[in-house]
């Protein structure tokens, strides 16, 4: 089945806030979206009000209570690097129908912290995966900047007393990068993905 497919059913593994959920579920996918952060998880409520397809399970990625050979495809976008790649890989198997493929998503911005974050994770868990890049350059508005500035998983939440201050620099770069109204970041798209029973 094509990653768009309706009829698959997919797994969103570290969901997050759902970024890359609403995605999946805009193309007519049915989508678990596992995440085991509460503060993270209430973010994703509204996705399963506005999308009768997605399913919000509250679980980690090394035992997410699907059932056994349910999935179709397992997504992790920008979180592989928090699990335990063996324990991880296991439940893939566990959870993954038949043919099963589990995808691992990451955008970095060329000399970003996050290159060895993603590099590090995909050599431990994957064995010999299929990888794609691409470049994926992106204008942010200032709306958008704020809600990719607070969408990271180590990004202090609202009820952090952290939170003030992150917030007031996240608009001071806005301020002082932006042009006509968009900071631009020239990102890197890599995919990686392999069947689950040859993880």
């Amino acid at each position: 089945m094509g990653l768009g497919s309706k009829g698959a059913v997919f797994a969103d593994v570290g969901a997050g806030t759902g970024i890359f959920t609403r995605e999946l579920a805009k193309r007519g996918a049915d989508v678990f979206a596992v995440e085991p952060n509460d503060d993270m998880r209430e973010q994703l409520l509204p996705l399963s009000e506005e999308f009768a397809n997605v399913k919000i399970i509250s679980a980690a990625a090394e035992e997410t209570t699907l059932a056994d050979n349910s999935i179709d495809v397992i997504t992790v976008a920008q979180a592989l690097h928090w699990f335990d790649a063996a324990a991880f890989a296991q439940e893939c198997r566990r959870i993954g129908k038949a043919g099963a493929i589990v995808v691992a998503v990451y955008n970095n911005t060329p000399g970003g912290t996050s290159i060895n974050l993603s590099k590090d994770s995909t050599v431990e868990f994957f064995k010999n995966p299929t990888i794609r890049e691409f470049p994926n350059p992106i204008k942010y508005s200032r709306e958008k900047w704020i809600t990719y500035m607070t969408s990271h998983s180590y990004d202090p939440l609202p009820s952090d007393p952290l939170f003030e201050a992150h917030m007031t620099e996240v608009n001071a770069v806005f301020e002082e990068e932006n042009i006509n109204g968009f900071v631009h970041r020239e990102i890197v798209t890599t995919v990686y993905h392999q069947e689950a029973s040859k993880l």
